[in-house]
């Protein structure tokens, strides 16, 4: 308990940071590894696969180019709203961290949600789901945009009184949990820990596409979000991983592209402004059955 009332200096919160994301991208690798002598031993390591697994990584080299560009702006925004508009300034201690910690994680839900019921940040998301295999590297398989969009949801964190660089630290952990998340190696948690925490069973779900987990289980840590705002589902029929239509391609450039190139193409093609900026605002489902509704009444 002491512990947790220990202020700590904001210096080091750096440090912890890129300690975390350092050694969990180290142990994602090893389990990277073990993955593919998985798929070698059940027969299932193909060349699309490799070529795929390749692809992801490219996709996160180039979110690390981005983030060099536009890190510190990311961060100096943030230094702004903290010391001109937020309500106070939280002490960094064991117990603050642990409140950034789950409201970072609460802010990730719906930040996640918005990228499913947008047709504009689902072109960057897209990405992220278009993998038909499901392992550990598909958790660094990231969009354009993928970095833009979390600054809005973790921004009223910052206009509580949390540290810019705490607020930052918590959205590293929140992200190194998820990633551990992707794997088909692990089956099930004991009920107790599938009934609170996200878990590889419950992310395998949401990234489905059989029609009962569409848009199911957004959590990052908690799955207790989902379980509160109705969006949870239990894996039950066997998960079938992409979107559609599939992308079939391991090109790094259409891959990464791919949401955006197809969005801009429905835009050009779109009848009318209306029908354009409900193409960015509402979900892609929305546009689909559009699709859908235009060819019946085409073939009546």
């Amino acid at each position: 308990m002491k512990f947790m009332s220990q202020v700590f200096s904001e210096n080091a919160l750096p440090y912890i940071e890129a300690w975390i994301d350092n050694n969990f991208l180290l142990l994602a690798l090893a389990i990277f590894g073990l993955e593919i002598i998985r798929y070698a031993v059940k027969k299932k390591l193909t060349l699309n696969l490799i070529g795929d697994s390749i692809t992801n990584f490219i996709t996160l080299g180039f979110l690390f180019a981005i983030i060099f560009v536009v890190g510190l702006a990311y961060l100096g925004a943030f230094y702004y709203f903290y010391n001109n508009w937020s309500i106070t300034h939280l002490p960094i201690t064991g117990w603050t961290i642990l409140a950034c910690l789950i409201l970072a994680d609460l802010a990730y839900y719906w930040e996640h949600r918005f990228m499913h019921v947008s047709g504009f940040a689902w072109g960057t998301h897209t990405v992220h789901h278009s993998s038909p295999y499901f392992n550990i590297s598909v958790a660094y398989r990231f969009g354009p945009l993928d970095w833009f969009f979390p600054f809005f949801f973790h921004l009223p964190l910052v206009l509580l009184g949390f540290n810019p660089l705490m607020v930052l630290m918590c959205e590293t952990i929140v992200q190194v949990f998820q990633t551990l998340l992707h794997t088909e190696a692990v089956k099930k948690f004991p009920r107790p820990v599938e009934a609170v925490f996200n878990t590889p069973s419950h992310h395998r779900v949401h990234h489905a596409t059989n029609k009962q987990y569409v848009d199911k289980n957004y959590a990052g840590i908690l799955i207790i979000w989902d379980r509160m705002f109705g969006t949870f589902a239990r894996e039950e029929e066997k998960v079938k991983y992409g979107v559609y239509p599939k992308i079939n391609t391991v090109n790094p450039f259409k891959v990464y592209f791919g949401g955006y190139t197809k969005l801009a193409k429905q835009l050009w093609n779109a009848p009318s402004w209306g029908y354009r900026w409900n193409l960015l605002v509402k979900p892609p489902i929305w546009a689909w059955e559009q699709e859908q509704a235009a060819k019946r009444q085409q073939q009546q």
